[in-house]
């Protein structure tokens, strides 16, 4: 549905929703460790969230029923079977493998810089939960803004080029700015650390989402796009929050998720160049 040459820009809005919810949380958590004792939190106060979140369903179902198809899948005089599109996703595991590849840093450091955050804050920076709740909303924020930012910045200059470039930065300086922060623990430090990750994951996942779904077949790009996704949040990025606390228990370093976090950026900066070296020998290949 995007306009041409701003998949990136209007791809990247997905992702930038989220950051939403996001902020929404951290501001909701933050009112209720404005209003309640710590004591009735532990105890009944930590229901409210739920209730609250309950009530986008209606929400959920009135878009699920009054969404519009695109006009390319109106467009297409038949329709793939279960079955075939099973055997087009077997056919084509190598680009799943590397889209997963590809999604590995996004899921890291989504879950790192804003699930991970209070818990982090607060145990070992020995912050208040509400100054972490800050911090994760200032996140929330940032990620906001360099999503559409960095997605329309691919539709400039090309994919890989941001998602190399934000991938090789966070290999470099993601254990480096964590190890800063733990030598000089402070509210301000937490922020200016944080939003450089910020930085890292908007400009990295603002053009690796539309990148995904470019490299995927079209006749199962949403059954593709969903594996790939799924399989890099179950496998790293969903493990994040407890894979980073015994990091810290078992090496007694308490910056170690910075470890976990480039070694994600590791993985998708392979992918990167994998992926888009193939896709040169592609093109270079049918125009001889």
């Amino acid at each position: 549905m995007a306009t041409p040459g701003n998949k990136g820009f209007y791809v990247s809005w997905q992702s930038a929703s989220q950051q939403v919810a996001v902020i929404c949380s951290a501001a909701l958590g933050y009112a209720l460790n404005q209003a309640m004792p710590a004591d009735v939190i532990a105890d009944w106060g930590w229901r409210i969230p739920f209730f609250i979140g309950c009530s986008i369903i209606p929400v959920v179902f009135y878009i699920r029923r009054s969404l519009q198809e695109t006009e390319a899948y109106l467009a297409q005089k038949s329709h793939p079977t279960f079955r075939q599109m099973m055997r087009t996703l077997v056919r084509n595991w190598p680009i799943v493998t590397a889209g997963a590849m590809l999604v590995v840093l996004t899921t890291v450091a989504f879950y790192l810089i804003t699930v991970y955050t209070p818990t982090f804050g607060k145990s070992v920076l020995k912050l208040t939960t509400r100054e972490s709740l800050l911090v994760t909303l200032c996140v929330g924020l940032s990620n906001f803004i360099w999503l559409p930012v960095m997605g329309a910045l691919s539709d400039r200059i090309g994919r890989w080029p941001v998602m190399a470039v934000s991938a090789g930065l966070t290999v470099l300086t993601a254990y480096p700015a964590l190890a800063w922060l733990i030598a000089h623990p402070s509210f301000d430090h937490m922020v200016m650390i944080e939003l450089w990750l910020s930085f890292l994951y908007g400009s990295y996942n603002g053009a690796t989402i539309v990148a995904l779904t470019e490299i995927i077949p079209a006749q199962v790009r949403t059954t593709g796009f969903s594996l790939a996704y799924s399989l890099a949040t179950a496998l790293f990025g969903g493990l994040t929050p407890l894979l980073s606390t015994l990091l810290i228990q078992v090496t007694g370093d308490k910056a170690a998720p910075g470890y976990w976090m480039a070694g994600a950026g590791a993985i998708s900066l392979l992918a990167t160049f994998l992926v888009y070296r193939g896709i040169v020998r592609e093109r270079v290949a049918e125009h001889g």
